[in-house]
């Protein structure tokens, strides 16, 4: 199985990272920031360095879009995994139009309010994944996985 894991750096890319820790048998490809600690998070595995900011910038909001085209036209992977930020909504886009499978995982920390890149998302992926039951007023027809480490 390939998947590609997509996140900003900090706490989205560190949360993704505890997750690959526990798969076997993967291959992960990411795209994050080229920023220190993506470097350490993502090991030795291939990274795509994505552009930012990402947050209401409208100009690496398509270049981030043409990198998504270019990298999963590539790529093909069977699944995309996120828990945002920004950067996911332009690759949640086009693996739509390309039918590659998305998941997306709402951050921890967010209960009572969605983010903006959950909101983007939630119509367009195939999977949506919350981590609290309170997040299911925001997002009805998630999925509750409970706390992802």
């Amino acid at each position: 199985m390939k998947v590609l894991l997509i996140a900003s750096t900090g706490g989205h890319l560190a949360q993704l990272a505890e997750v690959r820790r526990h798969w076997r048998d993967v291959e992960v490809e990411w795209v994050t920031f080229d920023k220190p600690d993506a470097a350490a998070a993502c090991g030795a595995e291939p990274v795509v360095w994505a552009h930012h900011p990402t947050t209401r910038n409208p100009r690496n909001a398509v270049r981030n879009a043409v990198l998504a085209a270019r990298v999963l036209r590539r790529s093909r992977p069977d699944v995309i995994l996120s828990n945002g930020a920004g950067v996911a909504v332009p690759f949640f886009v086009v693996a739509r139009l390309l039918r590659i499978r998305t998941v997306y995982l709402e951050v921890f920390d967010r209960i009572a309010m969605p983010t903006l890149s959950g909101l983007l998302c939630y119509p367009i992926a195939d999977t949506f994944l919350v981590q609290w039951p309170q997040q299911r007023r925001l997002y009805p027809k998630a999925e509750l996985v409970g706390q992802v480490y």
